[in-house]
């Protein structure tokens, strides 16, 4: 019989990963695809990446106390563990760091947009880091799925 607290692990991986996968490979490409104003297809998905940061810090702290009651001090010998953590680490500094610094941009950019202000190179630099960021995040997402079983 799966206990409560595995089957919410699953769920908690599948939610986390998932939704990266889905909003920074899917949703935002196509808005900035599809949208015409740029600016609004940017807040639509900046709105969408807040969603998916909380979604990820519920469920990598979740992920980490659950590894933790399950296997005690082994959880950390277990990439699971460690990949989680860096993930949570990377989700708050994204979302507590980066993100703040890029809206600032944009504030002082205003009423220009962003990129077509001064501040577009300053911009730029720190999307480009928020996306390699993002990108390690979604692979380490890989590690949260091959190794979710391995206690």
């Amino acid at each position: 019989m799966v206990k409560l607290t595995d089957a919410v692990a699953k769920i908690a991986v599948t939610a986390w990963v998932g939704g990266l996968w889905a909003v920074g490979y899917i949703a935002a490409p196509v808005l900035f695809a599809r949208l015409v104003d740029k600016q609004l297809a940017g807040r639509l998905a900046g709105s969408m990446f807040a969603v998916i940061a909380w979604v990820g810090i519920v469920c990598g702290i979740y992920l980490l106390i659950y590894r933790l009651a399950e296997a005690g001090s082994a959880a950390l010998k277990q990439a699971f563990f460690w990949a989680t953590l860096l993930m949570v680490l990377m989700t708050l500094g994204t979302h507590f760091g980066i993100q703040p610094i890029m809206e600032g941009l944009k504030a002082q950019a205003m009423p220009k947009a962003v990129m077509q202000s001064v501040f577009s190179d300053r911009f730029a630099r720190w999307h480009g880091i928020s996306s390699i960021v993002y990108l390690i995040e979604s692979l380490l997402g890989l590690v949260l799925i091959f190794k979710q079983s391995a206690k």
